[in-house]
């Protein structure tokens, strides 16, 4: 499995995965449009040149950035990729000198055995205001909000 940024030429299995998940009420969709503005974002985990997992790291405001997007190929879940994205990101992140990265999800548990914590809204109020605002489940939203602050030892 081969972990890189994403190009042009990811955008349609991007698209399909994440609107994949989308349909099911499980994720946030994409438009091809967002994917594209937002490409420098994403990491993709390939293997034998399939896309078979993305994720994004999203900056948002001072040592705040997101990981959002976060998708695998259904038929390879529970494999450790998902897990290996995150990896990747909170290194990038890392370098980047982020200092606090979180996450609104459904998957609570996932993200736990990765080192995040349940926490307020409040703590990401930037990403409230900026993007939030433009959503369609806003103000009723029901995804978990989970942060992970950055040391040495979390990358």
């Amino acid at each position: 499995m081969l972990f890189r940024k994403a190009t042009f030429a990811d955008v349609e299995a991007m698209h399909a995965l994440i609107n994949h998940y989308a349909k099911q009420g499980a994720m946030l969709a994409r438009s091809r449009n967002m994917l594209y503005e937002t490409l420098r974002d994403f990491t993709i985990a390939e293997n034998d040149s399939k896309v078979i997992g993305i994720g994004a790291l999203h900056m948002i405001w001072d040592g705040l950035a997101e990981i959002r997007a976060l998708a695998v190929d259904e038929t390879l879940a529970r494999q450790g990729i998902g897990r290996k994205i995150v990896v990747e990101l909170t290194r990038e992140a890392h370098e980047l000198g982020v200092k606090t990265l979180f996450t609104l999800t459904y998957q609570r548990v996932f993200f736990e055995k990765l080192g995040f914590v349940v926490t307020t809204t409040d703590k990401v109020s930037q990403k409230v205001w900026k993007e939030c605002i433009d959503c369609p489940k806003f103000p009723n939203c029901d995804e978990i909000a989970m942060s992970q602050e950055l040391t040495p030892q979390t990358c």
